[in-house]
């Protein structure tokens, strides 16, 4: 007999201020340098579509911020577990940049994320920890991992892990790459199972490349060179990132599967941060490739996607994907008990991330 982490409710909040591609006709795109991009915008959001396949982003309101919609996410899981939430051992909150206002794009981080929601839930439970775990876009994924730890070491029997990103509010609109980002939180409850064979968590790994590697996501000025604005916005080296994440993560998830003598053609589903559709692919095909399987030959609907309508949300775009998942609301894509996922990240740091579950 061992502890195993089981996944036991999920919940997700999707801002309601939806933002399509054609809202972005007007913006004015300088390159890196500071230059005016002068293709059209027409044919700079076409292009755009082709390779990441985001028709549409939501945005949050002007009154929430980071910590409000991962609330309404975490509400949702707990009730979906059936869980009392004074119960809970820990709260684990992924983000990059915490509750940054509308009106004030000042990175806000004291107190924590965490500690914010849990007095939205009004938890009274002083044993109920309550921490951050900035991460880049693998943070909800590796507090899953920590909250795995927790659970085999019999430290704790019932883990909130919550992704919550509002990326518009540190998005320069005079950046192309403003046109990936998004809003949204999804949120699971993990539970302690006593059983003789392994379930739920299986095995894990991640690696943090900072060498080379650190600065390709980094905190930089509007690429504008006429504007007063002193913000911070997120910048990118795309295609750097691309190189990084389609060498990397397939060797990761290869590690994790090895680990347990899996193959891939054991696995049902993977669940990949949602960044860029085209880079999910490749991804993918590259994984399969290393099974030294062809890419005609890859399962159909093994990748779930939703990337379509919500757009790049960070940490948020695997526990919201989940969400959907199992509520049954992704179109041909269901799974029964037995069944292998593999969960996926890649993000600022660089860092990558992979996790092996067994449906219970």
């Amino acid at each position: 007999m061992g502890y195993f982490s089981i996944i036991t409710g999920t919940g997700s909040y999707i801002p309601e201020q939806i933002i399509k591609n054609e809202d972005f006709l007007n913006n004015v795109f300088y390159d890196p340098n500071g230059e005016k991009i002068e293709k059209d915008n027409n044919e700079i959001i076409e292009k755009f579509l082709q390779i990441t396949e985001i028709k549409e982003r939501r945005y949050v309101s002007k009154d929430q911020v980071t910590s409000d919609i991962g609330f309404l996410s975490a509400e949702k899981a707990i009730e979906d577990a059936k869980i009392d939430k004074e119960e809970l051992d820990y709260i684990i909150v992924a983000h990059n940049f915490g509750d940054v206002k509308d009106d004030n794009r000042i990175v806000d981080l004291v107190p924590s994320i965490a500690s914010r929601i849990k007095t939205k839930l009004e938890i009274k439970n002083p044993y109920t920890v309550a921490y951050d775990l900035p991460f880049g876009c693998p943070g909800w994924l590796q507090g899953v991992i920590q909250a795995d730890y927790f659970i085999k070491s019999g430290d704790a029997k019932k883990i909130l892990v919550i992704g919550t990103e509002t990326l518009s509010r540190i998005s320069d609109p005079h950046d192309r790459d403003s046109m990936l980002y998004s809003d949204g939180a999804g949120a699971v409850i993990l539970e302690s199972i006593e059983s003789k064979t392994p379930v739920g968590i299986l095995t894990h790994k991640t690696r943090s490349d900072t060498l080379d590697y650190a600065y390709l996501l980094k905190m930089g000025k509007t690429y504008n060179p006429d504007s007063n604005d002193n913000n911070l916005f997120i910048k990118m080296n795309g295609r750097k990132l691309y190189e990084y994440a389609l060498n990397t993560v397939p060797i990761v998830v290869k590690e994790c599967l090895d680990k347990i003598d899996l193959k891939i053609n054991d696995i049902k589903k993977v669940f990949i941060h949602q960044a860029n559709a085209k880079m999910d692919y490749a991804m993918l095909n590259r994984l399969f490739k290393l099974f030294n399987i062809k890419k005609m030959d890859i399962p159909k609907n093994i990748l779930p996607m939703i990337i379509e309508k919500i757009g790049n949300n960070s940490v948020a775009t695997i526990p919201i994907l989940y969400d959907f998942f199992t509520k049954g609301k992704l179109k041909d894509h269901s799974y029964s008990n037995n069944d292998y996922f593999v969960f996926t990240s890649v993000g600022a740091g660089m860092n990558v991330n992979a996790l092996i579950y067994k449906v219970v």
